[in-house]
């Protein structure tokens, strides 16, 4: 009997190191908790800081391009609409006494189509086709292009033209103004 004890005690203690020693056992898989944050952008708009539209005579017109107009949107919205316009002011000359005017509503704005974009939703030119240009003004802004719908971030760009319809007692020099673009 004393041998048996004497068996299982050490049956038990045998076990007991076999517990002990056995190696942990891994998980198969395991997760980790990721986050990262987009953060609010902006809504700009870039044009050129000078355009020369050319010359033409009293009664004629001037036709030119100003250069391209950008909208960068990055607000990440989940609509990312927008709407950009434009305004001038009075183009005056420096060579008379007062100053000669040509008025904005006597400039032509025509948007064009897009040269280039990004992102997804509908961009639309204000004035499409050249038939379609609209006489800048002061007070009222002209839509120039429009973006609807679309998510996160997008860019559209495009090239205006201005048709200048020189009124016919214009005295002769060079007439400056400021066409303005704002987006919102």
């Amino acid at each position: 009997m004393r041998t048996a004890k004497i068996c299982l005690a050490g049956a038990a203690a045998a076990a007991m190191v076999g517990v002990l020693a056995a190696p942990a056992a891994a998980a198969p898989t395991d997760t980790t908790t990721t986050t990262f944050e987009v953060l609010v952008g902006t809504l700009d708009i870039d044009a050129p800081a000078a355009a020369d539209l050319g010359d033409g005579a009293p009664g004629g017109t001037i036709t030119g391009q100003l250069g391209t107009v950008t909208v960068t949107d990055s607000r990440g919205a989940t609509n990312a609409s927008w709407v950009a316009s434009v305004t001038a002011t009075v183009f005056q000359t420096g060579g008379a006494s007062p100053p000669e005017t040509v008025l904005p509503e006597e400039i032509n704005y025509w948007s064009g189509p897009s040269t280039a974009s990004t992102g997804d939703g509908t961009l639309t030119p204000g004035q499409a086709a050249a038939g379609d240009a609209d006489p800048l003004s002061s007070v009222t802004p002209l839509t120039a292009f429009t973006h609807s719908g679309g998510t996160g971030g997008n860019t559209a760009s495009w090239n205006p033209t201005l048709v200048v319809n020189v009124p016919l007692d214009s005295i002769a020099g060079v007439y400056t103004g400021t066409v303005t673009h704002s987006v919102a």
